[in-house]
């Protein structure tokens, strides 16, 4: 009703503490074109409701909205892509079919890699801008990922990375992240990626236990250098309240001093264990080379990456920012919208 919600925007005009407490229904009927209009008392307020849309809001026949628990995913290992991996021309992402394609692949599996994306640096901000916005963090709102002389992180010399969300230590958590590659002529430095979901999974699957441990357990993360002090307290596993992940965090460079109580220490290092063990598991990691105008997008809630380490003859030279889910999946569902 126009006197209920704002007919521009659809926004409701009134608190749930301006109805009674005490609130009836007098009358329910169908109108003449079928909609469901209820009378509500002591208000004498008529609201009318088409059918389509009490069906499709009816809370016992439907769940709630849900984008981002394990469930809304196609959960992978190493043998899923044997067809090849979610490849997609740079050129094409003006076009909505594209950009869908793109975005699907995010949302399903968690990455896609654009090909042919200009070796120019700062390119990857405008791949960002094509699709949602820039996450400015102490890195600035892009990173060079390459080796340099007494590096505040591990990720900027030329040893291998075990896999790894990025950024634990900030709450929010960046959850989109982006590396383009510029420049790629050393030995090594292999990408490697992981379902986060999918390794969570089979640690339920073979510990109940482990799993409920690290799910109930709050950690520390922490990274600090001359300039910066940053702090989380959180789960390495995350569920909603319909117990499904939602959000998985592991990095073991940035992980604080475990301080869980003291009856709980054993429980915690024997899960902890077992949730690294599986992480590095062969069958669970896809392992490409990301060539010159390569860029590779993934899920950091989800997704973990990792790299060989590379020689230091040759060059190698990746940009990377972060953006955030929010974004990208408000332009999926604005283009699925449009497809209905």
């Amino acid at each position: 009703m126009p006197e209920s919600r704002n007919m521009n925007n659809g926004q409701r005009l009134f608190s749930v503490i301006d109805l009674p407490s005490s609130i009836t229904i007098e009358e329910a009927y169908k109108d003449e074109k079928g909609n469901v209009c209820i009378l509500f008392q002591p208000e004498n307020h008529l609201s009318v409701f088409t059918q389509e849309w009490l069906r499709g809001n009816c809370y016992e026949l439907n769940h709630q909205f849900e984008d981002r628990s394990e469930k809304q995913k196609h959960l992978w290992k190493k043998n899923s892509f044997e067809a090849g991996l979610p490849l997609i021309k740079y050129d094409s992402l003006n076009e909505s079919d594209a950009q869908l394609s793109a975005l699907r692949s995010l949302r399903d599996i968690g990455f896609f890699v654009l090909k042919d994306v200009p070796t120019v640096e700062g390119e990857v901000l405008k791949v960002i801008s094509k699709m949602g916005y820039t996450r400015e963090t102490n890195y600035g709102a892009l990173f060079e990922v390459r080796t340099e002389v007494n590096p505040n992180n591990l990720a900027y010399t030329n040893m291998g990375l075990g896999s790894h969300t990025d950024n634990p230590y900030r709450d929010p958590v960046p959850t989109v992240q982006l590396l383009h590659c510029l420049e790629s002529s050393t030995e090594g430095g292999d990408s490697i990626l992981v379902d986060g979901f999918m390794a969570a999974s089979i640690l339920r699957e073979e510990n109940e236990e482990n799993f409920i441990t690290l799910t109930s357990n709050w950690i520390n993360y922490r990274f600090s250098d001359s300039k910066n002090d940053l702090r989380s307290r959180v789960p390495m596993i995350e569920l909603n309240d319909n117990n499904e992940i939602i959000k998985v965090r592991y990095n073991n460079r940035s992980i604080d001093t475990i301080k869980v109580p003291k009856d709980k220490m054993r429980s915690f290092y024997k899960a902890y264990r077992h949730w690294s063990e599986i992480i590095e598991r062969d069958e669970l990691k896809i392992q490409f080379k990301l060539s010159e105008g390569d860029l590779v997008l993934f899920d950091n809630t989800r997704v973990m990456h990792a790299r060989t380490e590379f020689s230091q003859t040759g060059k190698r030279h990746l940009q990377g920012a972060y953006t955030d889910l929010d974004g990208l999946y408000s332009l999926l569902n604005t283009l699925e919208n449009k497809n209905d």
